[in-house]
């Protein structure tokens, strides 16, 4: 095979973080390729594809049978692995493209050949480190796209679009926004009705709901001036990765339409963050038909009334764009990928050691951006606002 590891180059495993509130090793941006290459966007061949698929999971099975022994050795927490994460992510890219841009990615950061990717087994005593930072250049291969540009605030007017098109209530349980319905008996008193005409005398689940980005706001927020900081630029690409060309869908203004948002109650609004409940389309059902479910234990589930089946609302008019089925099917990926690789529950363990701080501000709302990039990478920044 050409430009195998030398001996110099023992590969060593790169042992997961340990369970505790270590600061993170170094900056996103310091650690991504962000260079474009037209190469990296080139298809590969079927039978090109094929060789490298195989070469590639001979690879990371080695990985994470070696990454599983390490874990036993060291202690660490066992279900989170680095190897599998790698695996999932291929595995959960949405289209061929972005697959071919992942395994070529995975190959330049390996300094392997993928032109001679045939039948290959891993000959290694050691893993390297290099395999780590395979899944982030992967992530970061389509980034020929231009800086995005960051947003201003836009909620309020997110959040009456919401409300209008999702008749004020929580797509997932349904019930109804306890500000509005207060302010309907307030002006109409026992008039009052929802937005299908059903007395609220016949209702009693209400709830305070707020507005959920699909893909989160925090990506596109900025620090100062309208230009994205290189972090977020980078976290941008990772969409690309799961699905060519989905961050355009949030680019600039747009991470505030009405098609990446949801109104949602305050726990589902959370879990949903926390790529801990995800929408999976219906087949042959009517359009925007989804079944809701979780990952989260039996009990929750079914306290939550999951899984569920949800038609999303449409206004009479269609105004008012609906969720978009490809950003969902985004965080479902994401949401997969976090839960078999065990990156979900190793993140959770080390936010509930860590010292000071709040992952969910007062209004309800997280630094949605800041956990999924946490829990991608197995680390922490400095503090979690």
């Amino acid at each position: 095979m050409a430009n195998s590891p030398s001996q110099s180059d023992k590969w060593v495993v790169g042992a997961s973080p340990a369970t505790s509130h270590h600061r993170h090793q170094t900056s996103l941006e310091t650690v991504i390729d962000l260079s474009a290459s037209a190469q990296a966007h080139a298809p590969l061949g079927p039978a090109q594809r094929q060789n490298a698929q195989h070469t590639f999971y001979s690879i990371t099975q080695h990985f994470e049978e070696a990454d599983a022994g390490a874990a036993t050795t060291t202690g660490r927490h066992a279900s989170y692995s680095r190897p599998r994460l790698i695996r999932n992510s291929y595995d959960y890219a949405l289209s061929d493209t972005s697959r071919d841009i992942f395994l070529r990615a995975f190959f330049a950061a390996l300094a392997l050949d993928i032109e001679e990717a045939s039948v290959v087994e891993p000959a290694w005593d050691e893993p390297s480190p290099a395999y780590h930072s395979a899944v982030l250049r992967a992530q970061a291969a389509d980034s020929a796209a231009p800086v995005f540009t960051g947003t201003d605030e836009r909620l309020s007017s997110l959040r009456g679009a919401c409300l209008v098109r999702d008749r004020h209530r929580c797509v997932i349980s349904r019930k109804y926004d306890m500000a509005e319905c207060r302010r309907r008996l307030e002006q109409d008193q026992d008039e009052a009705r929802d937005d299908d005409g059903v007395s609220f005398s016949q209702q009693t689940e209400l709830s305070m709901l707020e507005v959920a980005h699909i893909l989160p706001h925090s990506l596109m927020k900025t620090t100062t001036g309208t230009d994205m900081d290189p972090s977020r630029q980078a976290a941008l690409t990772v969409l690309n990765m799961f699905d060519t060309g989905a961050a355009h869908l949030i680019d600039g203004v747009d991470i505030d339409r009405p098609r990446n948002a949801l109104t949602l109650d305050s726990a589902l609004h959370a879990l949903f963050g926390a790529f801990d409940v995800y929408f999976e389309p219906v087949p042959d059902a009517s359009p925007n038909t989804y079944r809701i479910k979780s990952f989260l234990p039996p009990l929750m589930t079914r306290t939550l009334g999951l899984p569920v089946t949800r038609t999303l609302f449409v206004t009479d008019t269609h105004t008012i764009d609906p969720p978009s089925p490809r950003l969902l099917a985004v965080h479902r990926a994401i949401a997969h990928i976090l839960h078999l690789s065990g990156a979900g529950e190793y993140i959770d363990a080390v936010l509930r050691d860590m010292e000071g701080g709040s992952v969910v501000r007062a209004d309800g709302s997280s630094e949605l951006g800041r956990i999924m990039r946490l829990r991608f990478w197995g680390w922490i920044d400095e503090a979690v606002h």
